[in-house]
């Protein structure tokens, strides 16, 4: 198998017990999250080997972290300790529907610190799969860091996976910077918008003209999600609707990061070969597999326990 390796930020959801309109007594519970850290956990659930590279505080919550990406099998040994910042946390409100919204703690944060020279020796000397987001774009130190993670990762021959992730509370402007992100993109192999981000970072353009632009840049596939409604599945050739399951929603934090998780783990198994974006049939069956990974997720709170090994994503089968 392919290992995959995610780079960004490993933080602190601290899930609020209240939903919806609920006007009991609030408490936050600390679940180890963080989009890429939710994948490489994701990828290590279903048996792939998994990798995370970033930095967390050397504190409690940053070695809290650090132990529960160990208890499900992730490699920690890229993740780096400081002591010059603390780690991220967020806190995490729900609606009635588990749709959730966060307040960060962040900056200043542990993982905007991480720099190229903090990368293992040789981590891209073998083929494999590279995570990234747009998290780690929103100071300008760490989008020069993340940006040249993901050329060195494609020059090494790595296939480059990235989750437009928006997250526009945690930029200074208060709204993702269009051309930084778009850079991010159009830098991978496969990439990943939900459908109000495609909305948000098309601009003036129209949804096809900006998918165009974006395979004409290299990518090869993408992949639109909409919450519990249909996934299109895009590139040159390719143009597939894929149906999810339909779950009661308890908490959505991991679910699009489940979903990565699980496409990414069949693409480790299935192999990287320069011709894996045009098998149509298997990439149409592993988004509805990734689908059910996202599905199972959002039915649990938090994030890496909620996240499905291969007996949750069976029992999805026919829902």
């Amino acid at each position: 198998m392919t290992p995959v390796i995610a780079f960004g930020e490993a933080l602190v959801d601290m899930l609020s017990s209240r939903l919806g309109d609920d006007t009991g007594q609030e408490t936050f519970t600390p679940y180890a999250g963080g989009a890429p850290a939710n994948v490489a956990v994701a990828c290590a659930r279903l048996n792939v080997p998994s990798q995370f590279l970033g930095m967390v505080g050397d504190d409690t919550f940053g070695h809290f972290l650090i132990r529960e990406l160990k208890s499900h099998g992730v490699d920690t040994q890229g993740v780096v300790l400081t002591k010059e910042a603390r780690t991220a946390l967020a806190f995490v409100s729900r609606d009635s529907s588990g749709e959730r919204t966060f307040d960060f703690y962040r900056p200043p944060a542990a993982d905007l610190l991480y720099r190229t020279e903090h990368l293992p020796h040789g981590v891209f000397e073998q083929p494999a799969i590279v995570h990234l987001c747009s998290n780690s774009l929103t100071d300008s130190e760490i989008a020069d860091t993340t940006l040249a993670i993901a050329s060195m990762a494609k020059r090494a021959g790595c296939l480059v996976s990235v989750d437009a992730n928006l997250r526009h509370n945690l930029w200074i402007e208060g709204s993702a910077n269009l051309w930084l992100v778009t850079e991010l993109l159009d830098s991978a192999d496969l990439i990943k918008v939900s459908l109000e981000e495609l909305d948000y970072l098309r601009g003036g353009h129209s949804q096809e003209a900006w998918l165009s632009e974006r395979l004409a840049s290299g990518v090869k596939v993408i992949l639109i999600t909409d919450g519990p409604n249909n996934v299109v599945l895009k590139g040159v050739g390719l143009d597939h609707t894929i149906t999810p399951p339909q779950v009661t929603a308890v908490d959505t934090t991991a679910g699009g990061d489940a979903f990565i998780g699980g496409l990414l783990a069949e693409l480790s198994q299935h192999g990287i070969d320069e011709n894996w974006h045009q098998d149509s049939a298997f990439l149409t069956r592993a988004v509805d597999i990734a689908c059910r990974c996202g599905a199972h997720a959002v039915t649990r709170p938090g994030a890496y326990a909620a996240l499905p090994t291969h007996s949750d994503i069976e029992a999805l089968r026919n829902t």
